[in-house]
């Protein structure tokens, strides 16, 4: 079974990255970091501009009718880049809660905005906390915390727990009356987070009557797949930078990279890298098809790369020796990156646990 991707894909891959390698310098990372903005604009026009955003929509809701494999590669990408942009966030994760719960007339009014990059949307997964309450007006209550661009984006989704116990799936515009945002700290404000505040704030809730819990499970599998392609390629850039630096580093007359001692952490790196890109193109496989064995590779896939990724950011940090440690070197980026991806959505211990059971089951 071959699990590479096609031709016209890796072509697909090859012009999203000279895209963002034009539209997002590290300049322009740093620009997000410091505060002068909520995402890369360039960065971001550029995915529009490639189709990135409407990879996976169908035709009819205003997008390319390609797969999820495009999208998958162009998450690549823009970890490669450290490109601070909504995609994870619009097109990841709500995207696809509109497309599982909402109904016919639903995805027509927000799927094409959503493809075209028009607006953007995101989630409030809950995965600890207490879900808000939905009352019968259409109203509700409660608070939503560490939602990811939760500040710029210009909609919310979220579940709601009604009066009879039932849950659903909901959508609240942001600054509407009694939806309060406000900052959250973020261990990578290039990612910021949000906390959402409702107070009998107006809600729309999702009518295409899919089980809450369900679609919650589809938008994790899918969610835990991208972002598992944006950590391989931040972990694939980070050991690229280390590499770069240790061969132009010399040390007592010779290059850093000479040491045995060095050979090995790229090494370690390099396995570890490679590893996870098993996983993660086997978990690209499983959501194509949709495959029975999603759950356990999307469990895989977010283990390998989140172990990879940190693996890479703390080492290669470590391969820049004392420089590494300054604000100048473009290390604590990726170290800022790899540590908010590994538990956005949820953990690695929350991830590994759900492999497990997974194997179990099918053992």
């Amino acid at each position: 079974m071959d699990f590479d991707f096609s031709d016209e894909q890796k072509m697909f891959r090859e012009e999203v990255r000279k895209a963002l390698a034009r539209a997002c310098p590290v300049v322009e990372v740093r620009k997000v970091l410091e505060g002068q903005g909520p995402w890369a604009a360039p960065a971001w026009d550029a995915l529009v501009e490639q189709g990135v955003t409407a990879a996976d929509v169908a035709e009819e809701h205003g997008g390319l009718g390609l797969s999820v494999l495009e999208l998958a590669v162009a998450a690549e990408e823009v970890g490669y880049a450290l490109a601070p942009t909504p995609l994870f966030t619009s097109i990841g994760l709500a995207l696809e809660v509109v497309r599982r719960a909402g109904s016919p007339a639903q995805q027509a009014a927000w799927l094409p905005a959503l493809a075209q990059g028009a607006a953007t949307a995101t989630v409030a997964l809950g995965l600890h906390g207490v879900l808000p309450c939905l009352a019968a007006n259409g109203t509700a209550e409660g608070e939503l915390t560490a939602v990811p661009d939760g500040l710029s984006a210009e909609a919310v989704f979220f579940r709601a727990l009604a009066a009879d116990g039932q849950v659903h799936w909901c959508r609240v515009t942001a600054n509407s009356a009694g939806c309060e945002r406000r900052a959250q700290d973020s261990i990578d404000p290039t990612r910021p987070l949000a906390g959402v505040k409702l107070r009998q704030a107006s809600v729309e809730v999702l009518a295409g009557g899919a089980d809450a819990a369900t679609v919650l499970q589809g938008v994790l599998h899918r969610g835990a797949v991208l972002l598992a392609f944006e950590q391989l390629g931040g972990a694939a850039r980070a050991l690229e930078d280390a590499r770069k630096y240790v061969l132009d580093r010399r040390a007592f007359g010779k290059q850093v990279g000479a040491y045995q001692a060095m050979k090995h952490k790229l090494v370690d790196i390099y396995t570890a890298v490679e590893l996870a890109r098993v996983h993660v193109y086997y978990s690209a496989w499983a959501l194509q098809t949709n495959a029975p064995e999603l759950p356990v590779a999307a469990a895989g896939a977010r283990v390998a790369a989140s172990q990879a990724y940190t693996l890479a950011a703390q080492e290669g940090l470590q391969a820049h020796g004392g420089f590494g440690f300054t604000w100048a070197a473009d290390c604590h980026l990726h170290y800022r990156r790899a540590r908010w991806t590994a538990l956005i959505l949820g953990n690695v211990h929350d991830w590994r646990e759900k492999l497990v059971s997974g194997l179990v089951a099918t053992a």
